[in-house]
């Protein structure tokens, strides 16, 4: 391995670790704030449109139609179970064989290696949390306290919501608060029934999609270059009209304009540089990834957004005299009370009538029904509680069986099927010691760095979550006159959901967390971590919207911190 002598050119004010969806908001807060800022990304460039190969592909120009080769399905088993991969994406996931790492536990760990990361290929969903999540842990006993309330974070996530452009209505619904919203896609006539049904029954809330889509555009939006959503549902392609929030359309481009922004890809981060001395952090190691060269960049504050389970990779490979276990790690549990969220279960269902109506465009969003348990008090025999998703569509032509061809199959193809809905939960679980990662002692990837060995699993209390989702989705489409209702549980191993939080979560006590109230290291505070790995607990609300709000706060903290001399 070549080494590399640092240079003065290497020095910068901030230096950003990932540049995914905390990443490109960290950048673009501390770029904005004058911040000379150096953002490594392990992955390739990808520049908005240019490096979007199959944006306007129709399917038959796809080799395959859009199916995963079956060479693709044999070498990548483990990528290829990634929600939402398909053959016009496949290039913005990577494959199995490019970063491996040990499953103690069963553990399916999707990665996005290029400028952007995940960003580009996210879900998009983006409900607040309420002030039910950041207390539930500390009032029923399962986990420790957050260093933060919801009126801490509310300005932020407002702050967010302007900028990427978030689609919604304000429902008044008190476990998912209202945010800056643009108008939402429309329920069709079944999900509007099935809205009904279920608050006229239940007092339960189904809301229309809270999603990352610009459905029209203010000037902000128009400023970074971003236009309309144009509902092609092709969003995972990178969309062309910046329509979709990603790092790549939207918050790293702003950075750059500022002129204060540096992208170095190919940077495989091995670790952070600790200064004895200084009692701080000094700078990152980085492996080129295809020389192999090392080389170190400096700065006066750091801010590790490489996606969680990466971020608690490198924390732990930090070593130095003063942190032997890890940088900041003087509790010792770093890479402890690992979480994800629970995707196992889901129901389907027809629907009877509405067959003179339709809807018109491919919705890239999707209604939501807000979490309805463990609220107040503890009214089942789990804790936490779950979003559910929901839609509903008309089954196609093709979904019917027959032996038409020619001008009947023509005339069928015209006359679309009957009504069908579906439910599917993401359900909170609970942050354990247990569930945990750490670094091989023996193995290490093509960089010389330690694999990371994953022990994650689900308990009691996830199964008791999915009987009782299963149940309630039930009960709500039979009220609601569903037929030839089905219920599913994929029993998947974690990790598929793609939101693995904690690791190197936030806390009031340093003996029990690693981060304090504004996400920096209790033990090396010009060190933040803004990503998933900074989760105290995982609430039931997609989380990528909170990390954003997080990282904006913890950045303009930072730069304040830095004024003062603080840092």
């Amino acid at each position: 391995m070549k080494s590399h002598q640092t240079t003065e050119t290497q020095t910068y004010d901030a230096i950003v670790i990932g540049s995914g969806i905390s990443g490109g908001w960290a950048a673009k807060e501390l770029c904005e704030n004058g911040l000379k800022t150096l953002v490594l990304e392990r992955g390739r460039n990808v520049v908005h449109n240019k490096d979007y190969p199959t944006a306007t592909k129709n399917p038959w120009e796809l080799p395959h139609r859009g199916r995963l080769s079956a060479e693709f399905l044999k070498e990548n088993p483990l990528i290829s179970k990634s929600a939402g991969i398909a053959e016009d994406n496949q290039h913005f996931f990577i494959q199995d064989k490019d970063h491996p790492y040990v499953q103690e536990k069963p553990f399916d760990w999707i990665r996005g290696y290029q400028v952007g990361g995940k960003s580009l290929t996210w879900g998009r969903a983006c409900q607040r949390w309420s002030e039910y999540e950041f207390t539930a842990p500390a009032r029923f006993g399962y986990g420790i306290d957050w260093p933060i309330r919801y009126k801490d974070i509310a300005p932020w996530y407002s702050h967010v919501e302007e900028f990427i452009g978030v689609c919604g209505n304000k429902d008044g619904v008190e476990s998912m608060p209202d945010g800056e919203f643009l108008p939402p896609f429309e329920l069709n006539c079944v999900e509007a029934h099935l809205q009904k049904s279920i608050r006229d029954h239940f007092g339960r809330h189904l809301v229309q999609a809270r999603w990352a889509h610009i459905t029209q555009p203010k000037d902000i939006h128009l400023q970074q270059g971003r236009g309309k959503c144009q509902a092609r549902n092709l969003c995972m392609r990178g969309c062309p009209f910046g329509g979709y929030f990603s790092s790549v359309s939207s918050t790293l481009p702003w950075a750059a304009k500022t002129g204060k922004l540096t992208i170095r890809p190919h940077s495989v981060v091995h670790s952070i540089i600790y200064d004895e001395k200084k009692a701080k952090a000094s700078g990152v190691r980085v492996i080129d990834a295809n020389t192999k060269e090392v080389i170190e960049y400096f700065a006066r504050i750091i801010f590790v957004n490489a996606s969680a389970l990466n971020t608690n990779l490198v924390l732990l490979n930090s070593k130095s005299a003063r942190f032997p276990n890890g940088l900041g790690n003087d509790s010792g549990l770093l890479g402890r009370f690992v979480a994800f969220h629970n995707y196992r279960a889901s129901v389907g269902a027809e629907m009877e009538g509405f067959e003179d109506q339709y809807y018109f465009g491919r919705n890239p969003t999707e209604p939501i029904i807000a979490n309805y348990r463990n609220l107040k008090k503890q009214d089942t025999d789990y804790v936490g509680g779950f979003t559910t998703f929901m839609g509903a569509s008309r089954t196609g032509w093709w979904g019917n069986t027959g032996n038409e061809i020619g001008a009947a199959l023509k005339k069928k193809a015209q006359q679309p099927g009957g009504w069908t809905t579906y439910m599917y939960m993401q359900g909170e679980t609970i942050p354990k010691e247990k569930n945990h990662v750490r670094l091989s002692e023996s193995e290490t990837d093509p960089w010389g760095i330690p694999l990371l060995i994953t022990s994650v699993e689900y308990d009691d209390n996830d199964n008791k979550m999915v009987e009782d989702f299963l149940e309630q989705s039930t009960v709500m489409l039979e009220k609601a006159g569903a037929k030839n209702i089905t219920q599913y549980d994929t029993h998947q191993p974690p990790g598929l959901d793609i939101h693995e939080m904690g690791g190197c979560r936030m806390g009031r006590d340093p003996k029990t967390s690693l981060l304090n109230m504004w996400n920096q290291l209790h033990a090396c505070k010009n060190v933040f971590v803004t990503d998933g790995a900074c989760m105290t607990s995982t609430g039931n609300q997609s989380p990528s919207i909170l990390y954003m709000a997080l990282t904006a706060r913890a950045a303009n903290y930072a730069v304040q911190e830095l004024k003062k001399r603080n840092l």
